[in-house]
């Protein structure tokens, strides 16, 4: 870029785009100043900083939004970011991997849910947790000690008895009055305090509860009671205590290496270390940009916000970010980077866990480059297939057929590439035109994104490969990309039938009439079945779920005066259809929105009742 007059940029807060050739976005920043933040950009020419050249050697123009306050650039900032999606900010992929633990209080009854989302609707949330397993690990302990309910009100109280975790001590059965408001209350305070880090409270209670049974003689509660004490103490015992000044803290760390950064978090609840998250990020600007843009968007995923957020190094938004944190809180967070005491020492651990989380992905992509080597040298690719794609058709007898695309980056699953698509020039079952559209409308849209793949597999023989080949040949692509075909292994058998054995997988290659077998047991082909097999589970599943919508359209729909918003609240109010199908009259005129005409409709068309008789109205 040349060299631009940098008065003409106001010293004011705001946000600023970095665009390239045609307009594109590459670069989306925030500042309260900036045409003291613009400068450090030019400035960099001169100091040695090969990550501001990097980018600054690509930006052909620079536009400005100005705002009033600093939170404001900041908000504008993540909402462009999220718009644009520029190629030079982070972006985390894994967003959709946080689940925390819910619980409502004014609910009669409450109960525990999973979620993703934190919400400000005044319920309790517990967490994050960084795995499902984590979740239900966690849930398996408190339904032993304190058994609340698991499904719905409603539903469970339509069935004739209580559920199969009542009969295995996991649920009180509110449903069926097998608890009292005021014992279920107390289960729900127990909760609640084992969930917020207070255990020596629900341990107090719990022993002094025990000891007045064994008093009264009502030994198998004591014991109960006892096994409940001891099942919490466990729990404890496995988790870290730290020595931070206590509440909720999220703590960040930091390890960087070249053009590569590694972020640690480690998550504090009332004291106690609960878990952990690692992102790997490639990164060639300044290090604060880094660490700010990662706050918003790792915060602006509806998760749970904790009440100081400790960092490796001061920012100089960091009040903006306390603000704007606070603001989405609704209580004062403060974001600071301690010097010295526990809270360093603390910052200190999240930076060891980002040193050995890098060292280990150094490890790991070493032994990952080896696999790669070894796919390029045995199916004779003219480049390393750093991102591979695959595809898969799926269909029965050419209904609602789908594509699938899966996508493995550095040997990694890459799913938010993941995508479906849609068959629609197709009739029929017609696996190789159908294989040519979605190949066709993928490699389109990847020149338009600049986003092409190294090697494609095709799910399939020559058949599929000669397809692939015809549409990188039309569009210029074969000297681009590498392809090859994975025909499925055959079952072979003597004459006798008896001697069974299964044959290796094949892979076939453009212009090769033999296919290449690849070593039993070897990672290459383990990475390359394990690639195969997600495209067709990817492609089944989301297959099976068009079948099941279609299912219950045709179904529900093709009853008069059913349509969209009826069937939802049918299958909402009584669950599912089978339900539906097997309710009484009188069950179908007490759903809402249903009026006693249509009660009746549903009912014969499920339950056979064409003589039903049709109300007269009365005669005057």
């Amino acid at each position: 870029m040349q060299e631009v007059d940098l008065k003409k940029y106001p010293a004011a807060p705001g946000v600023y785009i970095m665009k390239g050739e045609d307009e594109g976005v590459l670069y989306v920043g925030k500042a309260k100043n900036l045409r003291n933040r613009l400068r450090t950009y030019f400035s960099a020419r001169g100091d040695g900083r090969n990550h501001i050249r990097f980018l600054m050697d690509r930006v052909r123009n620079i536009a400005i939004i100005v705002t009033d306050t600093e939170k404001e650039a900041l908000i504008l900032e993540n909402t462009l970011i999220k718009k644009y999606r520029p190629r030079y900010n982070i972006h985390l992929r894994d967003d959709k991997t946080y689940v925390s633990i819910r619980l409502d209080p004014r609910e009669e009854f409450p109960a525990l849910q999973v979620v993703r989302k934190v919400r400000r609707d005044g319920a309790l949330y517990f967490g994050p947790f960084s795995s499902s397993s984590a979740v239900r690990e966690t849930l398996k302990e408190i339904y032993r000690i304190f058994p609340l309910r698991h499904y719905p009100l409603a539903a469970c109280r339509r069935r004739g008895r209580p559920c199969l975790f009542y009969q295995i001590g996991q649920c009180s059965a509110p449903c069926h009055g097998k608890i009292s408001l005021e014992e279920y209350r107390e289960l729900v305070r127990g909760v609640i305090a084992l969930l917020s880090g207070r255990e020596n409270e629900v341990v107090a209670l719990l022993e002094e509860k025990m000891k007045a049974a064994a008093a009264g003689m009502r030994f198998e509660e004591a014991a109960r009671l006892r096994d409940q004490v001891r099942a919490i103490e466990q729990t404890v015992e496995r988790q870290k205590v730290v020595e931070a000044g206590g509440g909720d803290q999220d703590v960040i760390g930091l390890h960087r290496e070249g053009g590569e950064v590694e972020l640690a978090v480690l998550f504090i609840r009332r004291g106690k270390l609960i878990g952990r998250r690692i992102y790997d990020l490639e990164w060639r600007l300044a290090e604060d940009e880094l660490l700010s843009n990662f706050i918003q968007q790792f915060y602006g995923l509806d998760i749970f916000i904790p009440d100081q957020v400790l960092l490796p190094f001061a920012l100089d938004d960091a009040p903006a970010l306390s603000e704007w944190l606070t603001e989405r809180k609704g209580k004062k967070v403060a974001v600071t980077a301690p010097q010295r005491g526990a809270k360093r020492e603390i910052v200190s651990l999240a930076e060891r866990n980002a040193l050995e989380a890098f060292r280990e992905r150094g490890s790991r992509r070493e032994a990952r480059q080896g696999v790669l080597e070894e796919i390029r040298e045995k199916l004779h690719l003219s480049r390393l297939p750093r991102r591979m794609e695959c595809f898969d058709i799926s269909n029965v007898g050419g209904r609602q057929s789908v594509g699938s695309m899966v996508v493995l980056t550095d040997s990694e699953p890459d799913k938010g590439a993941y995508r479906h698509f849609r068959i629609r020039s197709v009739e029929g079952a017609d696996d190789y035109a159908s294989l040519y559209e979605v190949l066709k409308r993928r490699l389109l849209r990847g020149i338009e994104e600049d986003l092409l793949p190294d090697f494609i597999l095709i799910d399939g023989g020559k058949g599929q490969l000669s397809v692939l080949s015809a549409v990188l040949a039309e569009m210029g692509l074969e000297e681009r990309i590498d392809a090859a075909g994975i025909a499925k292994s055959r079952v072979l058998a003597n004459v006798r039938g008896k001697a069974v054995e299964r044959s290796e997988e094949r892979f076939f290659l453009p212009g090769r009439k033999n296919p290449v077998l690849l070593r039993q047991g070897s990672p290459a082909l383990f990475m390359l079945e394990r690639l195969r097999d997600e495209a067709h589970r990817f492609a089944i599943t989301h297959h099976r779920k068009l079948r099941g919508k279609q299912a219950l359209q045709s179904s529900l729909e093709e009853i008069p005066g059913v349509g969209p918003v009826r069937r939802k609240a049918l299958l909402k109010h009584f669950g599912s259809l089978k339900k539906i199908k097997e309710a009484s009259l009188e069950e179908l005129n007490a759903a809402p929105g249903v009026n006693a005409s249509l009660a009746r409709d549903v009912w014969s068309f499920y339950q056979g009742g064409e003589n039903v008789e049709k109300e007269k109205p009365e005669q005057s």
